[in-house]
């Protein structure tokens, strides 16, 4: 029988760790990067700019790549999930087969039958059909996030299940469906998404700003960008604060070590209230060898009071805690981007509200577009970040205060975990190389400013020849409804 905190353990959780933290660098990007498609044929057919059109196209190789990627690596996750956990897919199968199997009907059966349209049916279909195939693809992808979301909520705040015989037998579907953290994790997921397609196609734009390529195409792509970041980004913000409210109240041991929060109570008897800025946990992991702190503000944060009351991790036992180094450091990278990400936005949108949101204004601040592409990169980090302070805060229940992550892992020896880790590891990497091989090739390419439009009629061999090449045709303002 496997022990608590061996080799065999920690193997089993960096490999799935890295399997997971590989697969979510590409569905976020699917789920947001497929409603800004929508919006962009919607810009398109409403105003006939065919401005939008290109974008559109361009920004879907981007896309394919991307969701080719994720299928790629969702499916590794759902082997590794029976190979390295074995007794955990077996005692929640009653739930999660059910919850996977919503996911395969309402998300993978759904989306593939119409990403097939959106994708090649431009001139195939009609306009309006096509747009339909777009939103369903943007519904479809979010549903998917949505059921996963479900059941890791679920892992972090079992509820409507009972434990019976080696099983979580399900009494109430409504409340293990829509359970405490499912609440606020699916909203602040499915925002993480938004932005970062918002910021991908913003640091996308602005690199080709930065290298004179089609610069007025793209500032076109950057404006509307930017103030949906400026949206989307205080509300992430709002959403973030509500998701550690309600893990005060539902995993407080989590919320404990996200903090660096040892001791509820001070020495005097008085509220522990202050917020940590840095702290280096001891080896026991039972206090602080060093902290930074600032007085009233965990309070604050997680009471909205001054001194209100939150549990340390001294009010639980110690076979109980989790370890604080990767919770309480990731966390705080996921909130300073989160941050970042805020100014980014604000200062884009001083730009717009200035009207040196144009070609020429912005290559006199060739600053802002460089830290525009840099911030491309950073709600990668961020969502990572935000999973790792997730799932390592959860430790050590793999069902928090249910089942015991020891319990689930399968028997395995150190040589047999090695050799999955190294398969998974050259797998994931390769599927990482090939899919910037395509993303490269892609951005090198450009956006395509020659094809016709839907709907418009072609050039004859003739007419090109006669013309000395071929002409940009000009177009009419496109319109609903199948093409003829």
């Amino acid at each position: 029988m496997l022990m608590e905190n061996t080799l065999p353990i920690l193997l089993s959780r960096l490999d799935f760790a890295w399997i997971t933290s590989m697969h979510i660098l590409w569905t976020p990007l699917t789920i947001g990067v497929s409603w800004i498609l929508f919006g962009l044929e919607v810009a398109w057919l409403r105003s006939g700019d065919e401005r939008w059109y290109r974008l559109n196209r361009f920004f879907e190789k981007i896309f394919i790549i991307n969701f080719g990627a994720g299928v790629a690596t969702g499916v590794t996750m759902e082997m590794a999930f029976g190979i390295l956990y074995g007794p955990f897919s077996q005692a929640v199968g009653p739930f999660f087969g059910n919850i996977l199997g919503f996911e395969t009907i309402t998300a993978f059966m759904y989306e593939a039958g119409f990403i097939g349209l959106m994708v090649f049916g431009w001139n195939k279909v009609g306009k309006g059909m096509h747009l339909f195939s777009t939103f369903n693809v943007a519904i479809a992808s979010s549903l998917s996030a949505y059921w996963i979301l479900v059941a890791n909520s679920w892992m972090q705040t079992p509820d409507g299940v009972v434990l019976k015989d080696g099983l979580f037998q399900v009494t109430n579907w409504w409340s293990a469906i829509f359970n405490a953290n499912a609440d606020w994790g699916f909203p602040h997921m499915w925002m993480a998404t938004m932005i970062l397609g918002f910021f991908v196609l913003a640091g996308t734009s602005a690199w080709f700003i930065l290298k004179n390529r089609h610069a007025d195409l793209f500032v076109k792509m950057l404006k509307p960008a930017i103030l949906a970041l400026l949206i989307a980004t205080p509300i992430q913000i709002w959403l973030g604060d509500s998701l550690g409210v309600d893990v005060a109240h539902s995993e407080p041991t989590s919320l404990a070590a996200m903090e660096g929060h040892y001791h509820t109570y001070l020495p005097n008897g008085q509220v522990n209230s202050a917020w940590n800025l840095i702290t280096i946990p001891n080896a026991a992991n039972n206090a602080s060898v060093f902290s930074i702190k600032i007085p009233y503000v965990l309070s604050l944060l997680e009471t909205h009071t001054l001194n209100g009351v939150v549990s340390g991790l001294d009010q639980f036992p110690a076979n109980d805690r989790p370890d604080v180094w990767v919770p309480f450091y990731s966390f705080r990278v996921m909130v300073a981007i989160g941050f970042f990400l805020f100014f980014m936005a604000l200062w884009g949108t001083m730009l717009i509200l200035r009207g040196q949101m144009t070609v020429k204004g912005l290559r006199k601040r060739p600053w802002f577009l460089r830290a525009m592409v840099f911030s491309a990169f950073l709600p990668y980090l961020a969502i990572w970040t935000g999973w790792w302070t997730r799932e390592v805060g959860r430790q050590p229940w793999v069902v928090y205060n249910l089942m015991r992550t020891y319990e689930g892992t399968s028997h395995m020896g150190i040589g047999q975990e090695i050799v999955w880790f190294l398969g998974y590891g050259v797998f994931e990497l390769t599927v990482w190389a090939g899919a910037w091989y395509f993303f490269s090739r892609v951005i090198r390419k450009g956006p395509d400013l020659e094809s016709p439009l839907p709907g418009a009629p072609e050039q004859s061999a003739d007419q090109e020849h006669a013309g000395g090449g071929l002409a940009k045709p000009t177009f009419a303002k496109p319109t609903f409804g199948k093409t003829h």
